[in-house]
């Protein structure tokens, strides 16, 4: 037998029970929903909704991910009695024998480092706040703060992935993924998922960012994060070379999808579905992508609200800006990406760096996104993977210090599409080292955005490999209804 018609009679008994398996699924699906069986592959919104549990009241997200875990104590989680120990030795009864990183496993002490920050109680919520936040400071009673988010992972790989994925192993879809499996398109002209990787001003510790933290994993290709670029074209040969017209590209991509549809005939395989669709989707972009990135037509009263840097391309006050304009034409989750908060050493000289880089875009962003009717049906997330030590890593002085991984609580705020404004949920210990009220895990978390998504994060699932796989897998998980308006 010729390898090809070995491969083709392999590939295609594996399609064939794939495909009985969606169709007995589907005709489960049929006899729930009457006639409102959406068809396979749908991404018309009134198909998708007929998918969702109950009503989204998120009908976008832009999750706004801090690579390298903030520290959750010179931000947000102020611990005034911690002063009074300064180069004391953390007592072993709060550590409790916690895993340590390699990078402080070895150290002879584990002296406090108190916050050499100021803080400050703002908002009629009574939140405090850095004084390296002011403009965070002001939106106070527009965010919902979750002081005590925990999870298992204490490195970076592993905890990302968590966060993203809902498992600390690889292969798995992100959050943006289910989003755009669960909700579909918009706007036929514009990917449903989009990542942006932000540039920090100082790039002392970046932490490496790949492609798998946006992929789709196990759900078909199509619902994969398209990475935009943020210098030069934000996509690779978005343009068509010189001297090749529109009505060209239109013939080559027309006779490709030709080819594509024999090579599905003849094998079978899905995701060259996933190709032809991508094909066209990168021809429909080419109208829709230079409109969505010409900030010329912006008034300068948006630039003052994000910060001058909004005007630089790669900067994170770009993104967010380039966040709202997304949103704004449909695109379901935008995920933004901002490095170098691994801070093990030198807190004094990058957090503030840190902090004016996300402060005042955050804040453009929010009150953008409400001055245009947006922020009810737009979910932002902000936060890190983890959290930080209060002890600190390497040398310790009142002006400086360093602060290991710390999975056991951190700080994570929300705002809008459907979130509780003006709320502070959770709370830790003196030192900021262990819950001691409503502790949110992971899974917790992912279970109550799916839930203003419009799913029952137990009922939201995809079959593979024989199981229905769910972002929040198999242990227990609940929504926070005190996080909910």
């Amino acid at each position: 037998m010729l390898s090809f018609d070995e491969f083709k009679q392999n590939i295609t008994r594996r399609h064939f029970f794939g495909q009985g398996a969606n169709a007995i699924g589907y005709a489960a699906l049929a006899s729930l929903l009457g006639n409102q069986t959406p068809a396979f592959g749908a991404t018309d919104e009134q198909a998708k909704k007929n998918l969702t549990h109950f009503a989204p009241k998120a009908k976008h997200v832009i999750y706004l991910h801090m690579v390298g875990g903030p520290p959750q104590i010179d931000m947000f989680d102020y611990k005034p009695a911690m002063n009074e120990w300064y180069d004391k030795d953390l007592p072993e009864s709060v550590r409790m024998g916690q895993r340590l990183t390699t990078m402080t496993s070895g150290q002879k002490r584990f002296p406090i480092a108190p916050s050499k920050y100021k803080f400050e109680k703002h908002g009629e919520c009574g939140m405090d706040v850095c004084e390296l936040l002011p403009w965070k400071a002001k939106m106070v009673d527009d965010m919902c703060f979750v002081r005590s988010m925990q999870t298992e992972a204490i490195n970076h790989e592993p905890a990302i992935t968590f966060i993203q994925t809902g498992n600390q192993n690889t292969g798995r879809p992100c959050l943006g993924a289910w989003a755009s499996y669960g909700l579909g398109s918009l706007n036929d002209n514009l990917p449903t998922f989009v990542v942006l990787v932000a540039k920090p001003t100082n790039t002392e510790q970046v932490q490496a960012i790949s492609a798998r933290l946006w992929q789709s994993g196990y759900l078909p290709g199509e619902h994969s994060g398209v990475s935009f670029r943020t210098a030069g074209d934000p996509i690779l040969y978005i343009n068509n070379p010189p001297g090749v017209p529109a009505e060209v590209r239109r013939k080559t991509l027309d006779g490709l999808k030709a080819l594509n549809e024999i090579n599905y005939q003849a094998v079978g395989d899905p995701e060259t579905h996933t190709r032809i669709q991508n094909y066209e989707l990168a021809f429909r972009m080419q109208a829709s992508v230079p409109d969505l990135t010409d900030l010329s037509q912006e008034p300068e009263s948006t630039f003052e609200l994000y910060g001058d840097a909004a005007k630089k391309p790669g900067t994170f006050a770009n993104t967010t800006l380039l966040a709202r304009r997304m949103v704004e034409r449909g695109v379901r989750f935008v995920q933004i990406f901002h490095n170098n908060w691994d801070t093990h050493s030198n807190v004094a000289g990058r957090l503030p760096d840190q902090c004016r880089d996300v402060d005042q875009p955050c804040y453009g962003l929010v009150q953008d996104l409400k001055r245009k009717g947006l922020l009810d049906e737009t979910l932002v997330i902000w936060g890190g993977e983890f959290g930080r030590t209060i002890y600190s890593q390497g040398g310790l002085s009142k002006t400086n210090y360093g602060r290991d991984h710390h999975p056991r609580c951190f700080t994570m705020w929300l705002a809008g599409g459907g979130i509780k404004p003006g709320t502070i949920y959770g709370e830790t210990d003196d030192f900021s080292y262990n819950i001691v009220r409503d502790p949110v895990h992971i899974r917790d978390f992912h279970a109550t955005i799916l839930q203003l998504m419009g799913f029952d994060h137990e009922r939201f699932s995809y079959r593979f490999q024989g199981l229905d796989q769910r972002l929040t897998g198999v242990l227990h998980a609940e929504v926070i209804p005190e996080l909910l308006a």
